[in-house]
């Protein structure tokens, strides 16, 4: 793929970056070559050198993992400090694969963990990661080759989905395979949950959390067939899988990116459309009669709320988003450094306060509280840490930034 060519096809857009092949920017601008700059917006920290990456996701733990997020690799160079040689493959010995692992990398643009694919196993590829609203879990797609090749070609690959204990890097295997390409899982675990007990069996939802009270969501769906739905299990109520009533959703539109509530009790989500650069966005409580409630683009917002995530601060919730000029896709090629783009003209990120209620009328379920308010902007798609101090991003490149 040539340079650049990445930009004019739509289809490549989406957050979970299914393209076979990567874009590989043009760092052809004037912006300092140093990974970090201080201005008005905040300090900007530049994430894998500018190497594309994907599915951003600030990090859930400000203890371990502070000034971090996760993000999901691709083939070329990793611009990342390497911990140790295995990550920093040599390419003499071993070829850097796209999605071959998963990273959690600081503002000095230092890997503090990551976790590779074991091809022992038959790993492929990973896709879609999503840190878990619990600190010590990962959610995640993992790939094989139905016919057993070691190629892993992508018209072979079957996905399942997989969640990950940071503490140790195990997994615990949720669905093995037959799931779509465009799962983007989340799960929540029950906040209470510090340390799970490692001598237990890990082969179980009650081993391997630490407590039944677990709960995933995921897009399911043949890898051909977007036209899908949002799934639900709830484990401490056995895991039956319940589809939630979506909003109508016309052929070639695409549901999008789930993201479970801190108290586990709702989800928010974008439906995309045939032309990538609209879309819109719901929230929906996690029940088997719910209705989807769409948030509602107010006067002054750029666009419908793209990537919406929760913000849970002290007492007080809130939904995060980001915002891009009319016709801009859900990406970031420029530079966020560059003193000219931080004037909103590539978008922005905001948020608003929300009351929510479960099991009542659809009409008292959400409550807005006070207005649309700025954070920052520049349009951040990985949400928000929750110190507050931090937001996150990529595809395709990959930034943070410190707010001030």
């Amino acid at each position: 793929m040539k340079k650049g060519f990445f930009k004019y096809l739509p289809v490549l857009l989406l957050a979970a970056c299914y393209s076979p092949e990567p874009y590989v920017a043009d760092i052809d601008d004037d912006s300092s070559s140093e990974s970090s700059t201080n201005s008005e917006i905040g300090k900007i920290f530049v994430v894998n050198g500018f190497q594309q990456i994907c599915n951003p996701s600030v990090s859930q733990d400000t203890v371990n993992y502070p000034a971090s997020m996760l993000w999901l690799n691709f083939s070329h160079d990793l611009g990342v400090k390497s911990p140790n040689s295995e990550y920093n493959v040599n390419e003499k010995e071993r070829k850097i694969l796209q999605h071959d692992r998963l990273t959690i990398s600081n503002t000095s643009e230092k890997v503090l963990w990551y976790l590779m694919r074991d091809t022992s196993i038959g790993d492929c590829q990973f896709q879609d990661p999503e840190w878990s609203t619990h600190p010590n879990f990962i959610a995640s797609l993992r790939a094989y080759d139905v016919t057993g090749s070691k190629s892993c070609s992508d018209e072979n690959l079957d996905y399942g989905i997989i969640a990950v204990r940071i503490s140790d890097k195990k997994r615990f295997v949720f669905y093995e395979k037959k799931q779509s390409l465009y799962g983007n899982p989340h799960i929540w675990v029950d906040p209470t949950v510090t340390e799970p007990d490692t001598s237990v069996s890990d082969t179980t939802i009650k081993g391997f959390f630490g407590t039944d009270n677990v709960r995933l969501v995921f897009v399911t769906g043949s890898n051909d067939d977007k036209n899908n739905k949002i799934v639900f299990r709830d484990f401490a109520k056995g895991g039956k899988e319940i589809k939630l009533n979506l909003p109508q959703v016309k052929k070639g539109e695409t549901i999008d990116n789930p993201v479970i509530s801190p108290d586990g009790r709702f989800v928010v989500y974008n439906v995309i459309g045939k032309v990538e650069s609209i879309w819109e966005a719901y929230i929906q409580e996690l029940s088997e009669n719910s209705v989807p409630i769409q948030i509602e683009t107010e006067k002054g917002m750029l666009s419908a709320p793209a990537q919406p995530r929760w913000f849970k601060f002290g007492d007080r919730l809130f939904v995060v988003w980001a915002e891009f000029p009319s016709g801009a896709f859900m990406t970031n090629q420029s530079d966020y450094r560059v003193e000219s783009i931080q004037d909103g003209s590539a978008g922005r990120t905001a948020m608003r306060e929300i009351r929510l209620a479960s099991g009542t009328a659809s009409d008292l379920t959400v409550e807005w509280v006070g207005d649309v308010r700025e954070i920052s902007k520049l349009p951040m798609i990985g949400g928000r840490s929750p110190d507050g101090r931090y937001l996150a991003t990529g595809t395709s490149k990959g930034f943070l930034i410190e707010l001030p």
